[in-house]
């Protein structure tokens, strides 16, 4: 306890350095020391990029220097002309910017000062102030640099828009007089008699409100700027769609200097528009900075520590975990302590999350454990090999012969291992798992999955080795999963059957190609039901799934995702896990907008590569074929 104690002390006197944003001491970026004694201001630290500016050397009086300051030093500017409500106090306070506030604000002005285009995505904790800073950057950018600078607030419903302009108003209200750099004094006008926009008073910037739910009357406007609030949250349906809107906005933004875009939300589940760029940017796939403030960085969430030798032994697994990512007695004090409202630690995990994995695992009615996907994901890779396997046609019994794979880097299957030239290898080594999709590019996917179980007998785990996913007829599907599942080996074949089965009862007759297909590749997985007319029990081609079936395989598929009892290659197979949800009807289904038909193939893999029996070698010669590649 006392190497904890002296370790605790040595972090909060890390976290407790100076900061006086006037004085600029601890303010963000590279500062210069001054002495501004002639303006009233005595020692400083200034911008570099102030004091290269020609009008430093002519500034005359405390007025001009002040809004040369300004100009040059956000902080300052926050501080000296911004007047914000406290939110503990209820007070009219100067707005000096917390840590969390610092750290987003530093992002800002490292893309400013490069004359790059501003771009960023917050996922964001509870009363950190993420609205204030942004609105408060975008009305800094409106006041003092640009004329003619317009910009859009855009949130899930228009009350929250006009809130987040209600504290440009205030703003603009209490703006001192002498540093205001407008042609009228600071203040909103109305324009045009629109009821949704406003014009800054001697600035020409309009800001305009709106809302997801009322997309129309934001389009079509000249936005430099965009705050788009709580976007997780935004309708998606049918007729509005976040992702088509945010495009047709974003999309009119010029990449310029001190163009803008901040997408902020708190997270609501995943799958949604908000969490799919979320990713993309994380991985570095999108043209926004990812930016995530977690709980304890926000200072009034922190508790004195009386006793801390009582709190250690009143901590679980979990908060003694946060003392090793770095936290303070302090702050795992607060959350001991404000834990203890909740009924359950994830409902305080998705209020207070420690990072964007809990954030988006605590919301929403996700099936997968996002921190499980995310394990899973570790093993996800390129493929080596981009092609297609084919034979001597595209259907029929020659499908099947002098089988290949040929290289082709817009083709639609991706190998991750070629099966073994030779060698010993299981009876039934591979299984074969195709979900069948639609015909159309709107449709559904179809999907082929192989599987490999030789792991199983060493003790390992089952991986997949190779996926084909497209649009395809019926018909020419059913060939080439043959033909994929002939190049492994004659590996067991399983049709999810609904499909076929649905159009065949439509008159489509699409369980012909199955028929065909039995006769010249035996190795199809068949079900056992009951037969309709008698007691018998049959054999049918394929697996069907049903509310029983379905239920069983994804019990399954859950069970081998959290013990990660298989090895996944497919990143797109873990993005498809994070978007489906359980329905309040106790079904599960993706996502509205998202597919599941990657997914489905491992479900039925895994299920059938656990049910059928794992043996040894037999003698089936007649039926293995020597792949070439």
């Amino acid at each position: 306890m006392k190497n904890i104690i002296d370790e605790n002390r040595r972090r909060n006197e890390a976290l407790n350095h100076p900061y006086d944003p006037i004085k600029g001491i601890g303010c963000i970026g590279n500062r210069i020391r001054v002495n501004a004694t002639r303006f009233n201001e005595g020692e400083v630290w200034l911008p570099p990029s102030m004091l290269a500016d020609p009008l430093y050397q002519v500034a005359s009086n405390r007025d001009q220097w002040v809004k040369l300051r300004c100009r040059h030093d956000f902080e300052y500017w926050c501080a000296t002309c911004v007047t914000v409500k406290d939110k503990l106090s209820g007070r009219d306070v100067p707005f000096i910017l917390n840590a969390p506030q610092r750290r987003v604000a530093a992002l800002l002005e490292d893309d400013r000062l490069d004359e790059q285009p501003i771009r960023i995505i917050m996922l964001k904790a509870r009363q950190w102030g993420g609205s204030t800073l942004t609105q408060m950057y975008m009305a800094w950018i409106q006041s003092v640099h640009r004329r003619n600078w317009h910009s859009l607030i855009c949130a899930h419903v228009k009350d929250t828009a006009a809130n987040i302009r209600g504290m440009y108003s205030k703003m603009l209200a209490d703006y001192p007089p002498d540093y205001w750099e407008g042609d009228e004094p600071p203040k909103f006008r109305p324009y045009e008699r629109s009821t949704n926009i406003r014009e800054i008073a001697g600035r020409g910037c309009r800001v305009t409100i709106g809302s997801s739910e009322n997309q129309e009357a934001v389009r079509g406007s000249d936005y430099a700027m965009a705050h788009l609030s709580e976007t997780a949250f935004w309708s998606n349906s049918t007729t509005r769609a976040p992702d088509k809107f945010i495009r047709a906005v974003c999309g009119a933004i010029a990449l310029v200097p001190y163009s803008l875009i901040v997408m902020e939300s708190t997270a609501n589940g995943v799958g949604n528009y908000f969490h799919t760029e979320w990713v993309r940017c994380k991985e570095g796939r999108g043209d926004k900075r990812a930016v995530m403030v977690p709980w304890y960085e926000i200072e009034i969430y922190r508790l004195p520590v009386k006793d801390p030798v009582k709190l250690w032994q009143s901590l679980d697994d979990y908060e003694r975990a946060l003392w090793d990512k770095g936290l303070t007695l302090e702050m795992i004090n607060w959350y001991h302590h404000k834990r203890k409202e909740y009924s359950c630690h994830s409902m305080m995990q998705a209020e207070y999350p420690t990072d964007d994995i809990e954030a988006f695992i605590n919301t929403g009615h996700n099936v997968f454990s996002l921190s499980h996907v995310e394990a899973l994901r570790a093993n996800c890779l390129s493929p080596c090999h981009i092609g297609e396997i084919s034979g001597l046609s595209a259907t029929g019994v020659d499908a099947l012969r002098n089988i290949h794979f040929s290289s082709d880097p817009s083709g639609h299957l991706h190998i991750w291992k070629f099966p073994e030239r030779s060698g010993s290898t299981l009876d039934n080594r591979y299984v074969v798992a195709v979900d069948i999709g639609g015909r159309s590019h709107n449709s559904d996917y179809s999907v082929i999955a192989v599987l490999d179980r030789q792991p199983l007998v060493s003790g390992g785990r089952p991986e997949i080795v190779a996926q084909w996913r497209g649009h395809i007829d019926h018909d020419l599907l059913t060939w080439k999963s043959a033909a994929i599942a002939s190049f492994y080996h004659k590996a067991l074949l399983v049709f999810e059957s609904n499909s076929l089965e649905t159009d065949d009862h439509a008159g489509c007759d699409s369980l012909f190609p199955l028929s065909q297909l039995k006769d010249v590749y035996p190795n199809l997985y068949r079900r056992r039901r009951l037969g309709q007319a008698s007691n018998a029990l049959e054999n049918r081609i394929g697996f069907h799934t049903n509310r029983a079936t379905k239920s069983l395989i994804i019990t399954n598929l859950i069970a081998a995702v959290r013990d990660g009892s298989y090895i996944e290659r497919c990143n797109e197979a873990c993005n498809e896990l994070t978007t489906y949800e359980l329905n309040p009807n106790g079904t599960y289904s993706a996502k509205a907008g998202y597919h599941d038909d990657i997914l489905m193939t491992r479900a039925i893999a895994l299920f059938v590569a656990t049910e059928t029996p794992i043996q040894q070698p037999q003698d089936y010669t007649a039926l293995r074929t020597q792949p070439t590649w």
